[in-house]
């Protein structure tokens, strides 16, 4: 299974890419979509949705996970984090893959066992689990990325990923006794 984590922004977008069969996970691919400042905000939204497409076209995901945006005291940022993660999710959407959200709690919790752990244990936890070296000047762009995916991985074994899409065919067929028929 290949999955793609997002950490988004509108001037830093991190990605991830990884690979995981059972408990064994590999690193294929991260960088940070570098967006200027300068540019105007929807040529940033598009600069952000063309790169995820091609990353996606290159690695071809099966799953996509992004980190649900945070909550901070400027509304205006909080806004544009929003329409960083709507083209992030197009991307995804547009593309056919399934797309899972996770607060930053719930990402952190997952690699460190702990929600409020730093962002050097996030980084530290995520050299131990994918078994590289530890990597001082990473951007937490990055790291955070890939802390979403290891996030999404987990969540998949454990079989409680969360916002998973699923027909309502499936869902009737798993659930038949909440089915009630009108007469």
């Amino acid at each position: 299974m290949i999955i793609l984590g997002v950490d988004p922004g509108t001037l830093f977008t991190g990605f991830a890419v990884i690979s995981g069969v059972n408990e064994k996970l590999e690193l294929l691919n991260c960088d940070v979509i570098k967006i200027p400042s300068k540019k105007s905000l929807p040529l940033r939204l598009k600069l952000i949705y063309d790169s995820l497409v091609n990353v996606i076209d290159n690695f071809k995901p099966d799953e996509f996970a992004i980190e649900t945006a945070f909550y901070g005291k400027n509304v205006q940022s909080t806004l544009k984090l929003g329409h960083a993660r709507g083209v992030s999710i197009l991307a995804a959407v547009n593309k056919e893959i399934p797309t899972t959200e996770y607060s930053p709690r719930e990402v952190k919790k997952s690699v460190t066992g702990r929600g409020a752990a730093s962002k050097e244990q996030v980084k530290f936890m995520i050299c131990s689990i994918l078994k590289m070296k530890q990597e001082t000047h990473m951007q937490s762009d990055i790291s955070d990325a890939i802390a979403v995916a290891i996030c999404h991985h987990n969540k998949m074994m454990s079989g409680s990923a969360r916002n998973k899409s699923i027909s309502w065919e499936d869902y009737i067929s798993k659930n038949p006794s909440k089915v009630k028929f009108r007469q």
